[in-house]
C-alpha cells in the first residue's frame, strides 16, 4: 500500500461514546457492506438483511430517545454515522436516513401513546420505512398533492397514489401526507400506514441510472383504511409536519453526499498514488495534485456546513436556512468531486472495474431527491429576502 494512500477521515466527536459508536460502523463497513456493494448494485439487490443488522445493532434509531428503542444521539453524531454507511454504499446510508425521515413524525408529532405503541418497532424492531410525500402530479409543488383521506367513523379511507417512494413495496411502514380539508397546505394530514395494509400495492420499482440496489416505486392507496389512532400530529397539521421532517432530512442527504464524495476522492487518491507515467506517479503531476487538493476543499467544506447546521439543530435553533445550504452545497459538491474522480482515472474511470463511475451515477439522484436543488436555492432565497412578489 502507498504511504499516500487515503486514510480513514479524523472526526471530531462530542463524546467517547460517539466514537465507540463510528468504530461499530467502521467495522460492520468493512465485514459486512463493503465487500459486496459492487455485485449487489450492479445485480439490483436490496442488502435487506443489512437493516436487519443495522437495527439489531441501533443504528436505525440514532436520534430518537432511548425509552422508544432510539440511540438518544446528537444529530452531528447521527449525520456522521450516515456519511460513513454512504461511503461504503449509498443505498445503504440513504435507506437509513429515509427511514429516518419515515420515523420523524411519529416522534415529533405523535401523542405519547402513539410513540410508545410503534416507534420502538420502527427504531430497533427490524421495520425498514419509507416517506410518502410525491406523487406523480405533485413532485416540487408538494402542497397540491391529491391523494386523499374522507373519514368513515372511527377511521379513515386513503385513496391515491405517491411516486419516487424509497423502500416502496419493500416497507413495513410508510408515512403518508393525505388531504383531509381545503386545497392548498392547511389541508393535508400524515398518517402512519402499515406495509401491509389491504389495498396499499407497489408498482414495479423505476430502472434508475444509480442506487440499483434501492427500490423507487410508486405506490398505490385503494381504499386503504386506517384508524384515527394512526393520524400523526391534528388534521390540517401534514404540511408542517412535511416540512419539518424535510429539514432534518435534508441534513441526512448532506452527509450522504459528503460520503459520496469521500468515497470518490479516496479512490482518486489511491489510484493517482499507485499509477506511474513517465517514470513517476501521477499524483506528482501539478495538474492532478491541484485537482485533487479542490476535491478535498470540497469535501471538508461541505462536512463543515452540514455539521454547523447540525449543531444549530442539536440546539433547538432554527436550521432550515442552513439545512437548505448544506445540502445544496454537499450535493453539488458530490457530483463535482465524482466527475473529478472519473477523470483522474482517465478511461479506467468510465469503466466498471473501478467505483468511480458508479460513485457519479449515484451523486446525480442526490441533487434531486428532498426537494431538488432548485427548490433548495428558492428556500434559502426567501430566508434571505422574504417571500416572493406575487
Amino acid at each position: 500500500m502507498n504511504d499516500r494512500a487515503p486514510q480513514a477521515v479524523d472526526r471530531q466527536l462530542p463524546t467517547e461514546e460517539a466514537r465507540d459508536l463510528i468504530s461499530l460502523v467502521r467495522e460492520m463497513v468493512r465485514r459486512d457492506i463493503a465487500p459486496a456493494t459492487a455485485e449487489e448494485e450492479e445485480a439490483g439487490r436490496f442488502p435487506r438483511e443489512t437493516f436487519t443488522r443495522l437495527s439489531e445493532s441501533g443504528l436505525l434509531g440514532l436520534p430518537y430517545p432511548v425509552e422508544h428503542g432510539g440511540g438518544d444521539q446528537p444529530y452531528e453524531v447521527y449525520l456522521q454515522v450516515l456519511e460513513e454507511l454512504a461511503a461504503a454504499r449509498l443505498t445503504v446510508g440513504l435507506g437509513v436516513s429515509v427511514h429516518t425521515l419515515a420515523c420523524h413524525a411519529l416522534a415529533a408529532f405523535g401523542t405519547d401513546e402513539q410513540r410508545a405503541a410503534h416507534l420502538p418497532a420502527m427504531t430497533a424492531g427490524g421495520l425498514l420505512g419509507a416517506y410518502g410525500l410525491s406523487e406523480p402530479a405533485a413532485g416540487s409543488d408538494a402542497a397540491s398533492l391529491r391523494t386523499r383521506a374522507r373519514r368513515d367513523g372511527d377511521d379513515w379511507v386513503i385513496d391515491g397514489s405517491k411516486a419516487w417512494i424509497t423502500h416502496g413495496g419493500i416497507a413495513d411502514f410508510y408515512t403518508v401526507m393525505a388531504r383531509t380539508g381545503e386545497d392548498g397546505p392547511r389541508g393535508i394530514t400524515a398518517f402512519l400506514v402499515p406495509g401491509d395494509a389491504p389495498g396499499l400495492s407497489a408498482a414495479a420499482p423505476e430502472r434508475k441510472m444509480g442506487m440499483k440496489g434501492s427500490p423507487t416505486a410508486q405506490i398505490h392507496l385503494d381504499g386503504v383504511r386506517v384508524g384515527d389512532d394512526r393520524r400523526l400530529g391534528d388534521e390540517g397539521q401534514g404540511f408542517a409536519v412535511a416540512l419539518a421532517a424535510l429539514d432534518s432530512g435534508r441534513l441526512g442527504i448532506a452527509a450522504c453526499a459528503t460520503g459520496v464524495a469521500q468515497a470518490a476522492l479516496d479512490a482518486a487518491l489511491e489510484y493517482a498514488s499507485g499509477r506511474r507515467q513517465f517514470g513517476r506517479p501521477i499524483a506528482d503531476f501539478q495538474g492532478l495534485r491541484f485537482l485533487l487538493a479542490d476535491m478535498a476543499t470540497q469535501v471538508e467544506a461541505g462536512r463543515a456546513l452540514y455539521l454547523a447546521a447540525a449543531q444549530l439543530r442539536d440546539a433547538g435553533l432554527p436550521f432550515s436556512r442552513q439545512a437548505a445550504m448544506a445540502k445544496l452545497f454537499c450535493t453539488d459538491a458530490a457530483m463535482k468531486v465524482t466527475t473529478d474522480a472519473v477523470q483522474v482515472l482517465g478511461g479506467y474511470g468510465y469503466t466498471a472495474d473501478f467505483p468511480v463511475e458508479r460513485l457519479m451515477r449515484e451523486a446525480k439522484v442526490l441533487q434531486i431527491v428532498e426537494g431538488t436543488n432548485q427548490i433548495q436555492r428558492m428556500v434559502i432565497a426567501r430566508h434571505l429576502a422574504g417571500p416572493e412578489s406575487r
